[in-house]
């Protein structure tokens, strides 16, 4: 599934306590479904006393928000998103708001459908290939 928010983007956060508040996207975490706002979502860490900081210490950073609480913000109020493809092959985010478009989502060539063997089948290695290859070790024996 594409994500609706990009890496700079300028968000609203949708719900939680910070709803209402906008920010830029520092960090999208894509195995987590989390984004990291700049100055949003502040928490305070203690750290362990060490022998560099032999008081310990605290200190305050951003924790993530799950992705689907936040939304683009186009003219002052939050958007969904709409994907649309060009006529050469470029993929581009519009804004469901008004339909202007938001950035472009990587500059992507998508591949036209054709009728190519599926990438699933591979070819078959050649001999050569088979034969630079170490043979495998032999188990010891007890």
């Amino acid at each position: 599934m594409p994500r609706h928010i990009r890496k700079g983007d300028l968000v609203m956060i949708t719900s939680g306590s910070h709803r209402g508040k906008t920010g830029r996207i520092k960090e999208v975490l894509v195995k987590r479904d989390r984004v990291i706002v700049e100055g949003l979502n502040l928490i305070t860490k203690h750290q362990k006393a060490t022998r560099t900081a032999p008081q310990g210490t605290k200190f305050t950073k951003e924790a993530g928000i799950h992705i689907s609480n936040v939304s683009p913000v186009v003219d002052g109020k939050p958007t969904r998103v709409r994907f649309k493809v060009n006529t050469d092959g470029s993929k581009v985010r519009l804004a469901a708001r008004g339909g202007a478009e938001l950035s472009v989502a990587g500059n992507r060539k998508i591949a036209p459908a054709s009728k190519a063997a599926p990438a699933s089948k591979a070819a078959p290695a050649s001999k050569a290939a088979l034969a630079s290859k170490p043979a495998p070790k032999a188990a010891k024996a007890k």
